[in-house]
């Protein structure tokens, strides 16, 4: 049997959802309220703005699709606003662990285990997709685009986050296996491909992101600088890195009001 990058993306993160290592976790019981709870402090902690670019509150009714549900913490925060949620992803891992921490909470969602290059819901399902830090390892994540575009109802929104191709923490990647590696040829999409979480991750410039989401009538991008730039650099300096700089692009796309 042939296998596919996503078979090798998928196996990557079946041993582990992202942000449940036990570095973050400890010794707390895998899959506890306290486990659970302790996942979310650090992802919050780490990456603060999420709340602000996907304001869960401000999205109360409203019928959504994450696109790469991980430890269901976002997700937690979608169901907890009220919305009537729907969640994919590539692994058993993450379905079932964002089914245990709903569960735990007293809520619910349909989870589905499969790959969003090709999506099962009809035209024109869903208010509102979300997706962060998930369409960059796909093998195609255009066609991941596009099925979003699908999806979403004429003038529904999509929000989200994919990787900064132009950043400190890709440019690291450069220094330590290009540079000092005495490859100092590899391009940036290489090395992103081969060393940034599974094989074949990709990281985009904010021109080339505005390509992707071609089809939808409004695209807004802003990169955000984040402590996978900041690491191992003085604080002093550090603190000095502008938000271009960063290693996430949040996206606010909307879909034409007009499209069928």
């Amino acid at each position: 049997m042939t296998t596919t990058l996503n078979d090798e993306v998928r196996a990557f993160w079946e041993r582990q959802p992202c942000g449940t290592q036990k570095e973050f976790t400890g010794a707390l019981e895998r899959g506890s309220k306290a486990w659970f709870e302790q996942v979310e402090e650090h992802r919050y902690r780490v990456e603060p703005f999420i709340h602000g670019v996907a304001q869960f509150t401000r999205h109360t009714g409203k019928t959504m699709l994450e696109i790469g549900v991980g430890a269901g913490t976002d997700h937690l925060q979608w169901a907890r606003a009220g919305c009537r949620c729907h969640g994919v992803d590539l692994t058993d891992a993450a379905i079932e662990t964002t089914r245990r921490r709903l569960d735990l909470y007293g809520l619910r969602s349909d989870l589905r285990r499969l790959d969003a290059e090709t999506l099962p819901f009809p035209a024109a399902s869903f208010d509102l997709v979300y997706s962060w830090g998930v369409i960059h390892h796909s093998e195609r994540p255009e066609r991941i685009i596009a099925e979003i575009h699908r999806v979403l109802k004429p003038g529904g929104r999509f929000i989200g986050m994919m990787y900064n191709l132009w950043s400190v923490a890709v440019l690291k990647q450069w220094v330590r296996h290009g540079l000092l590696a005495g490859r100092p040829w590899r391009s940036l999409d290489d090395l992103v491909w081969h060393h940034i979480e599974s094989i074949g991750t990709k990281a985009y410039s904010r021109p080339a992101l505005h390509r992707l989401f071609a089809a939808f009538e409004r695209v807004e991008t802003r990169s955000l600088i984040t402590p996978y730039d900041r690491y191992r650099f003085p604080g002093w300096l550090a603190s000095q890195f502008p938000d271009p700089w960063g290693f996430f692009t949040a996206i606010d796309a909307v879909k034409r009001a007009s499209a069928s």
